[in-house]
């Protein structure tokens, strides 16, 4: 049945706690509302019964009012309607204009039927308080039940209850008393009674008549006296009684001997000494008597061994190094080892722009705090998507740039011609961003216009401050109607000469050299980071400048025809108009296979001078670079490279580590060479090639202390390489139980490295605590970790970006113990680092050893097998007979001279 107005009234909250209750969960739902709306856009119309008759009430049937429809028809909660009137007459007639307003974002459209087949005029919908239908307001659908609500019969048959109640009175009935009956409990009243057994002790007390009533005079007496003073009553024994002991309870405590002793130093009176003296010498003859004698090498000969292993400890290790100073030195600084986590901060998800899509590259942004940036692709296999690349071409995943201040809403996206795989901003401007994509394009944007609403993007979505206070952002968002601006790329390089799979690594070269077909360092003049770097597994290496190349000239009418093309779309940037559609390569690198006719398929690839971007920089050092420029943005004033004759730079490195797709890691030069038939420009071949990893290489980063430090990840292992040890790595993992999928060095700390597991775990690698296996395995996601890179805002806070497979960004905090380094860490992990090449180069030295041995061992045995089954020797094997029993008759000659002592000791240990 219905409740009246007054029932409700009895079994509901307060007013304040209700009305909260009301708006958070009705926010909440109208959130769940909104998206389920926004997914049913365009899509056929269909009723859903919502009605609670599986509960006995189908005229009832539950909504969810928004605030702005609440405000639409008057009927704000805890305003318009209260706990004392819970309802609200609606004319249908309103209700019809709303829907076909606002359409499927109307709140009553999930049950546009019932109100169009409404027989009244006016609907009754009544605030559900308690939450019993599950929304925040419920709609009455027949006039039947609307009248009984608005007037129950409940009310009047309860009033009359009340009356009969109040007119009966009360009667008092005395109690009536009844006979006493008999059970015997009055035996074991008796029987549990105490009753006196033994006789009672008398005492007579008696005083001498005449002193009664006297008067009583006090006097003082001697405390101590013997006669007046105090009388101990001591126990005695009675020989009337004879008690036997049976138990006696005892304590003891030990406790130990405690001696007190002083002593005291016998004090003399300081006083300055001085000695000169002249040192004993031993003359010549007694020297080699001394040297000669038998003593002195029974003496050496004895000590050889013990003197030997204290020398190779002073070389192991430092015997004069303070162990006490040093011990627990990072304990005490700030949080020790127990700290050693990563903190969750913050997450960013977004259900429209990434359902299933998984992110491929996560960038900070340089100079802004709290800006991320994240390309997304789509989550499929390459046969999957040759199926689907008609659905592809019509959506596009966007770059999404996230702020610390809204999780929920992007405030950027960067339109991409196609998913985007990689993409990094430029070191001289922080506004210009080049991505590479899965069709093989290299992409640029110009984000210019858009850097003040990113540099406010604390303010919130939208809305003056007193909204934004009493409203969440969502909601804020929702009403106010704004999207996240979109902002179209400047140019795309062109299709015919670029990569022909997935740009899977890109990096801008410094701005202080370029280089020129020829793959040789000149100075840049710029001033600005103006060529690119991209490598695909297409086996090749491409090297792209930004500047216009040298074209033909043109007439004037051909030249206002290109502007007026290009000037057909206003809302694109014009800072790469001239690349856009005939971008080409400058330069293109092939990794040949010496063994094989085929190239190497690179994955990633690490240059010498490499950007790291792993703090907030300076914007002074922008805007002086920007002053020199009259426009303010250097790259719209690029020119063509001058033919002047620049200034060759033989001390930039041209040598680069690459990963490829079968596990390989390739170390080559980008400068070209000139073919001796053709003449036509070819790269050189590798240098050398390693075979570590089981797996495609997804990571390969120089340290950012150390550069010549290589860290690679790929398949199920991971290792650090130096460059210049031809050997191979300097430390190689061991399989893990899954697969790595990412890695990155630490940015505060130079023996520590983070890598992302399939399985969605951290594992936390430090060099100076364990080598053997991770110091911390730390679960980030249920899915794949796909991105790991660090930031540095300040001393005190260190971020961790971790993206997964299913879209979500994951900030993480860094720990105190994982981002301060101690005092001596970057001396220690470079020590470590020189042993490991020590040992490397003494297991080579060992292998050749044992490889001279198995050869000496095997012509010893071809020796045996000719002198077995041949009578006569060959001339070269009684020659090699002959210098054998030499070599013994000159060791046997050497023994007897040294017995003799013709031979001095120095000799003998030579």
């Amino acid at each position: 049945m219905l409740e009246s107005p007054k029932s409700s009234k009895s079994s509901a909250l307060s007013v304040k706690d209700s009305a909260k209750k009301l708006k958070t969960k009705g926010e909440t739902t109208a959130k769940g509302s909104a998206k389920g709306k926004r997914k049913q856009l365009g899509k056929k119309e269909e009723e859903v019964d919502i009605s609670m008759a599986s509960i006995g009430h189908p005229e009832i049937f539950p909504l969810v009012f928004t605030e702005k429809t609440q405000e639409i028809f008057n009927c704000r909660i805890n305003e318009d309607v209260t706990e004392e009137k819970p309802y609200k007459l609606l004319k249908k007639e309103d209700i019809i204009q709303d829907m076909k307003t606002r359409a499927a974002v109307s709140d009553f459209h999930p049950v546009k039927k019932i109100v169009l087949e409404y027989p009244g005029e006016e609907l009754l919908i009544v605030l559900d308080i308690e939450f019993k239908y599950g929304q925040n307001f419920y709609l009455i659908a027949t006039e039947e039940a609307k009248e009984t609500f608005l007037n129950p019969p409940e009310a009047v048959e309860e009033e009359e209850e009340s009356k009969e109640r109040m007119t009966e009175e009360y009667v008092y009935k005395p109690p009536v008393c009844k006979p006493w009956v008999s059970l015997g409990s009055e035996k074991e009243i008796e029987e549990e009674s105490v009753k006196e057994s033994r006789t009672k002790i008398k005492y007579m007390i008696s005083r001498v008549r005449r002193e009664f009533g006297s008067k009583i005079k006090f006097t003082d007496t001697n405390a101590s006296g013997v006669k007046d003073g105090y009388i101990e009553c001591t126990s005695y024994q009675d020989k009337n009684f004879s008690i036997k002991k049976l138990e006696k309870d005892v304590g003891t405590q030990v406790v130990p001997k405690v001696k007190e002793m002083t002593t005291q130093t016998k004090w003399t009176y300081p006083r300055n000494a001085a000695t000169q003296y002249v040192p004993r010498e031993f003359s010549e003859e007694q020297k080699d008597l001394c040297l000669s004698s038998e003593e002195l090498k029974e003496f050496i000969i004895s000590v050889f061994l013990r003197v030997e292993i204290a020398l190779q400890q002073n070389e192991i290790m430092n015997v004069f190094f303070d162990d006490w100073k040093a011990l627990a030195e990072e304990e005490g600084a700030f949080g020790g080892k127990s700290d050693a986590y990563l903190k969750e901060y913050q997450s960013f998800t977004d259900l429209h722009y990434l359902k299933d899509r998984t992110v491929s590259c996560v960038c900070w942004h340089p100079t802004i705090y709290g800006i991320i940036a994240v390309s997304v692709t789509e989550r499929l296999t390459y046969e999957e998507r040759v199926n689907q690349s008609g659905k592809l071409l019509l959506w596009k995943s966007p770059i999404l740039f996230w702020s610390f201040s809204d999780p929920i809403h992007p405030q950027l996206m960067l339109e991409c011609p196609e998913d985007v795989y990689c993409f990094e901003f430029c070191p001289s401007d922080p506004n210009i961003i080049a991505g590479g994509c899965m069709n093989g394009q290299v992409v640029l944007w110009d984000i210019s216009e858009y850097e003040e609403k990113l540099q406010n993007a604390k303010t919130g979505a939208g809305g003056s401050k007193s909204t934004a206070v009493n409203m969440p952002t969502f909601i804020q968002a929702q009403q106010s109607g704004k999207e996240p601006h979109f902002v179209r790329y400047c140019a795309v390089s062109s299709i015919e000469y670029g990569h022909k799979t997935v740009i899977t690594d890109i990096h801008w070269l410094p701005d202080y050299f370029e280089v020129n077909r020829m793959g040789i360092a000149f100075e840049n003049r710029i001033g600005v980071c103006v060529q690119l770097v991209t490598c695909s597994p297409d086996c090749s290496i491409l090297f792209w400048d930004l500047r216009p190349p040298k074209i033909p000239t043109q007439n004037a009418t051909e030249k206002d025809k290109d502007e007026k093309a290009i000037e057909a779309l206003p809302d694109v940037p014009t800072t790469f108009k001239h690349l856009d559609l005939c971008w080409k390569p400058l330069i293109k690198v092939n990794l040949a296979k010496s063994d094989t006719g085929g190239d190497y398929s690179p994955t990633k690839i690490s240059l010498v001078e490499e950007h790291f971007h792993y703090k907030i920089r300076d914007k002074v050092q922008f805007q002086i670079k920007s002053e020199l420029f009259g426009d303010g943005n250097p790259y719209k004033q690029l020119r063509i490279p001058s033919a002047k004759a620049l200034k060759i730079l033989e001390n930039i490195p041209t040598n680069f580590f690459v990963g490829t797709e079968d596990g390989e890691v390739i170390y080559s030069d980008w400068k070209m060479e000139r073919e001796s038939d053709s003449g036509r420009l070819i790269s050189q071949k590798p240098a050398n090639k390693y075979t570590v990893h089981d797996g495609i290489v997804h990571t390969i980063q120089r340290s950012p202390f150390f550069n010549d430090i290589i860290l690679s990840v790929g398949g199920w292992n991971f290792a650090i390489w130096k460059e210049g040890v031809t050997s191979g790595p300097i430390l190689q993992s061991c399989c893990s139980s899954k697969r790595y999928t990412i890695g990155h060095w630490s940015l505060s700390r130079a023996g520590v490295f983070f890598i992302g597991r399939e399985d969605g775990n951290i594992d936390i690698w430090d060099l100076l605590e364990k080598t053997h296996e991770p110091s911390q395995t730390q679960n980030i996601s249920i899915s794949m970790i796909t991105c790991i890179k660090p930031w540095i805002v300040s001393s005190k806070q260190h971020f961790l970006a971790i993206s997964d497979d299913f879209g979500t960004l994951h900030i993480l905090e860094i720990s105190w113990a994982l981002s301060h380094p101690s005092s001596n860490e970057c001396a220690s992990v470079l020590h470590y680092f020189e042993r490991e090449i020590k040992h490397l180069d003494y297991f080579e030295q060992r292998q050749e050893f044992r490889a001279r041995e198995r050869k000496e061992l095997e012509l010893e045995k071809q020796r045996k097998k000719t002198r077995v089954a041949g009578g006569q020797k060959s001339r070269e094997q009684m020659e090699e007979q002959m210098n054998i029993n030499y070599a013994d008759f000159l060791e046997e000659e050497k023994k007897i001279l040294t017995g003799l002592g013709l031979l001095k000791a120095a000799d003998r240990f030579a």
